[in-house]
């Protein structure tokens, strides 16, 4: 029988594949050079067609604040929040999804998926406390999820200390929606990422099939998640059970492979595009990526491998102009493959990645106080693979498709962007971004869970407003020292031995 059932897949397989190689998928509108690339996307990920007239950027975290609160006040039927964690400090979050959500649409149900261990913490403080009185007085129109990763065993479990076991990967979607718009960023749900803490923020409105595919991409993990309820009303202690017995929560890896990769084939197979004759308004293609190597889905490594492949040949056989990539993670310890592609390439790239002082974990106490000094460590690497590649910009005789590495530095802040962006030259702004969870590092390749999006569009207006990210992102950049920057032996050894978990 297990025989039989993999020919079927096989042959399912197949058919998907013949059939996504043949749809007829509108290009003509966009750059030429994009062209291959979005025919080369299609074949395995699903795609939504939209409007860029319905796609905001925003540049603050006081804005993604505010636009977050206005979608929830504006929610009628449903409410999905996906994030590592919610703030215990985040009263006025809760109180809106109590006051202007729930009490005042009674048919409306509120969704959260968050990480199990970054939720769980230990103490008065720990996040979980602060989602009681939502379970309290709507029990019934609450659902919270904690996913918590396989990767550690059910032994290393009860001896690793709480706080480490989030070093074995977390839930790291970050998804906000209500009804039929969606903001997806990198941003968590805590004081800071509305304050101080720089991220990215894409907004989408009146898009009931994206809305769609992130609720039920987000419903899928919670049936593998533990639950979160409460003993009777007058509880002040969260009871956390696991919804399927008959499945072992530190096995669940080939039910989630399985789950994931069913779940793509069906949006792959229902993706809707405009006819490639049809004059459309549609003027953004939308690509959803799914990254969880823990569950061997590597949607994303697939994907940037496609960007490098499909670009840089298609305009290095140009003398003029050069195209650019512009990349940044808040935690640059970019991914070993991702590396090599961009020493490899034929594109400029211009990388941005956050100070010292910008890091998120700068000052902590303890093992965590040297995460920025292993970052320092992980830059210095890359540095010295870009100039034995001859790639440096800033090295005489350097090549003319040159990477240049700044850090991100403004007093006060911390920087936690992410992404790709993507110009067919020097001087003309993005055609294409990736954007979402992904750090493009090591961790959330192999250890996290991640949902990120590439996007292209051939709107002007959207160029620019994907220009002006760029330019609020690099305002704050000033040439890299971490060359200067003396990394202990200490670092140096914990780097050797948990590397991968930066």
């Amino acid at each position: 029988m297990s025989v039989l059932n993999t020919n079927r897949r096989t042959c399912a397989a197949a058919l998907f594949k013949s059939f996504s190689c043949h749809r007829n998928i509108a290009t003509q509108h966009l750059h030429p050079c994009l062209r291959d690339l979005t025919s080369a996307l299609a074949v395995n990920q699903p795609c939504f067609s939209l409007s860029s007239k319905d796609v905001r950027i925003l540049h603050e975290p006081t804005h993604f604040y505010s636009r977050l609160l206005e979608i929830i006040r504006r929610a009628r039927r449903r409410i999905f929040l996906s994030s590592l964690y919610i703030g215990p400090e985040e009263r006025e979050l809760v109180c809106q999804l109590h006051c202007s959500a729930l009490q005042e649409n009674p048919d409306l149900h509120v969704y959260l998926l968050l990480d199990y261990n970054r939720s769980t913490r230990p103490g008065p403080s720990s996040p979980v406390l602060a989602l009681l009185p939502l379970l309290r007085n709507h029990e019934n129109r609450v659902h919270v999820s904690l996913f918590c990763s396989p990767m550690l065993s059910r032994l290393a479990t009860s001896v690793v200390p709480p706080r480490f076991k989030e070093g074995w990967g977390t839930w790291h979607a970050k998804v906000y929606g209500s009804d039929d718009e969606v903001i997806v960023s990198g941003a968590n749900l805590n004081r800071s990422y509305f304050t101080n803490r720089k991220d990215r923020y894409l907004h989408f409105t009146s898009q009931p099939i994206l809305a769609d595919y992130c609720f039920s991409f987000l419903r899928l993990i919670s049936g593998f998640s533990y639950q979160l309820a409460l003993s009777d009303a007058a509880s002040t202690e969260p009871v956390i059970t696991w919804p399927n017995p008959s499945i072992d929560p530190w096995k669940i890896q080939p039910l989630v492979q399985h789950s994931l990769s069913n779940f793509q084939t069906r949006h792959l197979m229902s993706s809707a595009y405009p006819p490639a004759t049809e004059s459309s308004s549609s003027d953004v293609l939308l690509f959803p990526m799914i990254q969880g190597g823990q569950f061997n889905i590597r949607e994303e490594e697939r994907t940037v491998s496609l960007l490098f492949h499909h670009l840089a040949p298609k305009i290095s056989s140009f003398v003029v102009p050069t195209p650019l990539m512009n990349l940044t993670s808040g935690y640059f310890g970019l991914y070993r493959p991702y590396q090599d592609l961009i020493l490899k390439s034929s594109i400029n790239c211009d990388i941005l990645v956050a100070s010292p002082q910008a890091n998120g974990f700068y000052g902590s106490r303890g093992l965590s106080g040297l995460i920025p000094e292993g970052y320092t460590l992980l830059e210095q690497r890359f540095m010295r693979a870009v100039r034995a590649a001859g790639r440096d910009a800033t090295s005489e005789g350097g090549s003319s498709s040159a990477v240049r590495l700044s850090e991100w530095v403004r007093e006060g802040w911390t920087y936690h962007a992410k992404g790709i962006w993507f110009s067919p030259s020097q001087s003309s702004p993005p055609i294409l971004t990736l954007f979402g969870s992904t750090n493009l590092n090591s961790r959330s390749a192999n250890l996290d869970t991640e949902l990120s999006f590439v996007m292209l569009t051939s709107s002007e207006a959207l160029q620019k407003s994907l220009q002006a990210e760029v330019n609020g992102l690099w305002q704050c950049a000033v040439p890299w020292r971490g060359a200067e920057r003396h990394v202990r032996w200490r670092t140096r050894t914990i780097v050797g031995m948990v590397g991968g978990m930066l």
